[in-house]
């Protein structure tokens, strides 16, 4: 979804009328359509083909009645929502409908061309229904991007009072991206790399990104550039006028910038600058220096002077075609270099009185180093006549040195000559003095005697070891996901396994960087090496605090501190917790305790479907590994879902940003590294940012892992948008995947592929047209899903469809499915079914089936996949008073994603994708979750658990029951919560 909206559309949505989400919808369902014609790919004789309520043909139109308000108590609560939570059932909202249809013909009802755009020009009133069709569409007026971002230009203050360099610990944890390093000025923020999580390590430790002014890659590749797709989005949704960033790197920049621009606007990338030899030339993208061997200068104004020094790997023994490719694949390595201002010497009001100044604006003048007339003598006096002597400015080198044959080269540049000096006490004249050397190096190359000896040329220099360090492995750097984590687990261990760090009792058994044994190098000092910690400062100004500062390094919580904590605040939580494990013991009558909650009878029923029978441990398991819509928070990352198949491999439905790191907190960093080397196939739903961003981490991932063993490509299904994505983004980095577009995984154009196979003839005729429903016949959005696709196209596809044939077949599965939605174009939900399979008793047990809708609103398309599903995952993005805001964006309330379960007779529904306007856990009803379950992350339901789901949740909300309103302490930004 798109992560850039205006405010005042949020705002005017209370005056909105109200439109009830779906009119009479008889013609969705053709009468020569019924469901078990068009869904027999699934619906396999042990399904039974089962009547749909009639959900979508009782709504009826939306009543025009505005939001009802209670002034009297609107100021009373202090935590109370802005907005109304009146709630109607369908039946009286169907009576309201069934009122409003007698006034179809009145012109206001139809509202066209306006935000809840429901119906064509053509179009009766009984083919019309909730959605916002410009958006389906992608003509939203809200959703096109400004044309002019805002960029921050501050003046800067020359005698900063306060500088400092700070250790942004993303991926200090996981090891799944490189940290990011803050330099901050009184006026003027930098941040060096943007790695995937930095949004959301931002949002937890309140650094405001709109602070930010310029943002240096050290390399241009998915861990160091995995977060920048996102934090460009956010940026430019920012207020009215959204906001823009400076963004800089080495010449393959370009190639990222090329690749985003299929996903984000070109507004928000207009200041994207690269310097060096472009990839294609050995012409430099900027003026000057020509020499690729010399400082680029970036930025050099009154407060720093920013300097970039190009590092190549090594390329002697290498022949001149691969040369080439190294230039391409984002080798390019950066040294930066930052050097303040010096520091004048101090002012001494008597010399200036001496010469014949009098107290006044003319000593300020000396002192910012103008030259001014004395009063009472005919001489000129200049700053050297009344300051000390000036000390140098201090200087901060930043090392990106990924491999050895970029340190090769690091030793190599003479550029760096003038910052090598023996001591800290004695400068040769021309040589500058290194305060701090920040280490980005990974550890396997910064332990080298070569590397070490190259550190010791920068005598008294204090260097922060900032790569991937083993210290910091496991102690959680999200802190606040971590302790929700932890309690959850505490409540239902089986639901909430025990994250992958906090591994606290080991963590004295791991050396430290300074007290590992190094090579034994005499020049430099042990005392010199300083292991990075999470926000640990580099003090620069004031000049008297120059050095280290460990003040804001957050303490260290372990699970037991956390759990101590939860008891003391909610102390019938441990009575829950051995509730929650009477769900699972055989012998309940040993379980003697008063209960402390009161279940609901229908939560006693045993009744389970026969795909459930004979089940083990290690069929299926599903991770949900980010809930949370729009971008990520503080609590909830952004959209993944992980289909654990155990030994026959595993599925990855979404991808958004930051989904490698949530594989590592719930695997542990080796655990998360077989999970991703056994990936078969990646689902992507559509191309809104949250839901694809973390993709090219987690291939660059695998493509390493698998490097010299025998492998397929995984096959990545997704909307032809992601395509352009990652072709263009292939010219950066081999990514080791083949793609295959969701229009040809349909069911229509898997039967007419296979008719296809029988007869090539038919090609032009069958494949593409997948035969969608969802719009009425005729209008745009009809011909849209209809659009052929290219012979070509075809051709190119069917060997990948095979491939996907043979990794469905190898997982013990028989379909992965993908229909139309109703969200932006080219949106799909999936459905996944397993293979029949035989007991002892020669009984044959039908498949288990998974839906997974994507971000849409209820739609009919999304009930026929549902039929008969044992899980369906649905998007819940609002809550149900919100219904107006649902129709505008093309999300689903709570009670419409239950609803749609029911209509489906699905057994299980997990709800997902929260708006992050609700941070720990969703506003619901409970009185209609009887076969519902809301989805934290890193949950993980077995499939031979997924009958305890719904038992499971009042005691959900029992931990959360101090939290079921909205936090505004948590700065939720309200923009981008509904985008």
């Amino acid at each position: 979804m798109p992560q850039s909206t205006n405010l005042r559309l949020l705002l005017s949505s209370a005056n909105c009328h109200r439109r009830h989400p779906f009119s009479a919808a008889s013609n969705f369902f053709p009468k020569h359509l019924s469901f078990s014609s068009s869904f027999q790919f699934f619906l396999k004789p042990q399904f039974k083909t089962r009547e749909i309520p009639p959900l979508f043909a009782t709504f009826s139109s939306y009543s025009k009645k505005p939001f009802a308000t209670n002034n009297n108590n609107s100021n009373n609560n202090k935590n109370s929502r802005s907005f109304n939570r009146n709630r109607s059932t369908l039946s009286e909202t169907a009576k309201k409908g069934d009122n409003n249809n007698n006034n179809k013909n009145n012109k206001n009802n139809s509202d066209k061309g306006g935000f809840f755009a429901m119906e064509e020009k053509n179009t009766s009133a009984d083919e019309k229904f909730g959605f916002n069709r410009k958006r389906a569409e992608g003509r939203d007026d809200s959703d096109r991007p400004k044309k002019h971002l805002q960029l921050k230009s501050r003046k800067l203050n020359p005698a900063n009072t306060i500088s400092y360099v700070q250790i942004l610990g993303t991926g200090m944890d996981t090891q799944d991206t490189s940290p990011s390093v803050l330099l901050f000025f009184d006026k003027q923020r930098f941040i060096f790399n943007a790695g995937e999580g930095l949004q959301r390590f931002c949002s937890e430790h309140k650094i405001k990104l709109s602070k930010i002014d310029h943002i240096f890659l050290s390399r241009v590749c998915s861990e160091t550039a995995g977060g920048l797709p996102g934090l460009l989005l956010t940026l430019a949704g920012m207020g009215d006028e959204g906001m823009s960033v400076n963004v800089w790197g080495p010449s393959d920049l370009k190639y990222l910038v090329d690749a985003m621009k299929s996903f984000i606007p070109n507004a928000a990338m207009v200041n994207t600058r690269s310097f060096g030899p472009t990839p294609d030339s050995n012409e430099s993208s900027r003026s000057t220096p020509h020499r690729i061997d010399e400082p680029f200068v970036l930025i050099d104004d009154e407060v720093v002077k920013l300097s970039a020094i190009l590092l190549r790997p090594s390329l002697l023994e290498v022949s001149e075609p691969m040369k080439e490719k190294s230039s391409a694949n984002g080798d390019i390595s950066v040294v930066y270099i930052c050097e303040l201002a010096e520091i004048k010497g101090k002012f001494d009001p008597k010399k200036a009185i001496a010469l014949g100044l009098r107290p006044g604006p003319k000593f300020r003048e000396l002192q910012l180093g103008n030259s001014v007339k004395s009063d009472n003598q005919d001489v000129m006096v200049h700053p050297s006549d009344v300051l000390g002597p000036s000390v140098a400015g201090p200087i901060v080198i930043l090392v990106d040195c990924p491999t050895s044959s970029h340190l090769h080269e690091l030793s190599s540049l003479k550029c760096l000559a003038p910052y090598y000096i023996d001591t800290a006490y004695d400068v040769p004249e021309g040589s500058k003095l290194v305060n701090c050397v920040i280490h980005l190096t990974p550890e396997s190359v910064s332990k080298t005697e070569d590397y070490r000896m190259w550190m010791s040329k920068f005598g008294g220099a204090q260097h922060i070891m900032a790569g991937h360090e083993m210290k910091n492995i496991e102690v959680p750097i999200l802190k606040a996901s971590a302790r929700i984590a932890a309690r959850l687990n505490y409540l239902c261990p089986q639901f909430f396994p025990s994250p992958g760090f906090w591994s606290l009792q080991n963590l004295n058994l791991l050396p430290s960087e300074a007290m590992a044994s190094p090579p034994k190098i005499p020049l430099l000092r042990t005392s010199a090496l300083i292991p990075a910690e999470n926000l640990l400062k580099f003090q620069l100004r004031p000049y008297a605090n120059l050095g280290l500062d460990k003040s804001s390094i957050p303490s260290l919580s372990s699970p037991s501190e956390i759990i101590e904590e939860l008891l003391s605040e909610i102390p019938e939580v441990k009575d829950a917790s051995q509730q929650i494990t009477s769900f699972w013991s055989d012998n309940k009558k040993d379980i003697n305790m008063e209960k402390t909650i009161t279940e609901e009878p229908w939560l006693s029923e045993n009744t389970l479907p026969p795909c459930l029978e004979n089940l083990t441990r290690e069929d299926m398991e599903i991770v949900l590994l980010g809930t949370g819509s729009s971008q990520p928070s503080k609590y909830r990352n952004v959209s993944s879902i992980f289909i654990d198949l155990f030994s026959k491999g595993s599925l990855l439905l979404d991808c958004g940003e930051g989904t490698l790191g949530q594989l590592k907190r719930r695997f542990g960093v080796q655990g998360a590294d077989e999970a991703v080397r056994k990936l078969r196939c990646i689902w992507i739903s559509h191309i809104h940012a949250d839901h694809h961003t973390g993709l090219a981490r987690i291939l660059a991932l695998r493509r390493d892992l698998l490097k010299g063993t025998s492998h397929e490509p995984v096959i990545v299904v997704g909307p032809r948008q992601l395509k352009r994505f990652l072709a263009a983004y292939q010219r950066l980095e081999d990514l080791d995947m083949q793609f295959l577009d969701c229009s040809q995984t349909t069911e229509a154009s898997i039967e007419s592929n296979q008719g296809d196979n029988n007869n090539n003839n038919n090609n032009n005729n069958k494949n593409g047209n997948a035969d969608s429903t969802l719009f009425t016949r005729g209008v745009p959005m009809q011909s849209y899903w209809k659009r052929p696709i290219s012979p070509s196209q075809v051709a190119a596809a069917l060997p990948i469809l095979e491939s996907l044939k043979k990794v469905l077949n190898e997982a013990g599965l028989e379909a992965l499915i993908s229909f139309p939605v109703i969200h932006c174009p080219q949106a799909f939900g999936v459905a996944i079914r397993a293979a029949d399979r035989v007991n002892a008793a020669g009984k044959n047990i039908p498949g288990w089936k998974i839906v997974y809708s994507g971000d849409t609103r209820p739609c009919p398309e999304l009930v026929r996949a549902s039929q008969g599903a044992t899980v369906l995952i649905h998007e819940a993005t609002f809550e149900d008073s919100m219904i107006d805001e649902a129709v505008a964006r093309n999300h689903s309330t709570t009670k419409e994603a239950v609803e749609v379960g029911n209509s489906a007779g699905a057994y299980r529904i997990i709800l997902t994708h929260f708006s992050q306007r609700y941070p720990k856990i969703p506003v619901f009803e409970e009185s209609h979750m009887h076969k519902t379950c809301v989805a934290f992350d890193m949950m993980s339901v077995n499939l031979a658990d997924v009958h305890v789901l719904p038992r499971v949740v009042p005691y959900l909300k029992l931990l959360f029951r101090d939290e079921m309103i909205v936090d505004e302490s948590e700065d939720v930004d309200l923009v981008t919560a509904v985008a």
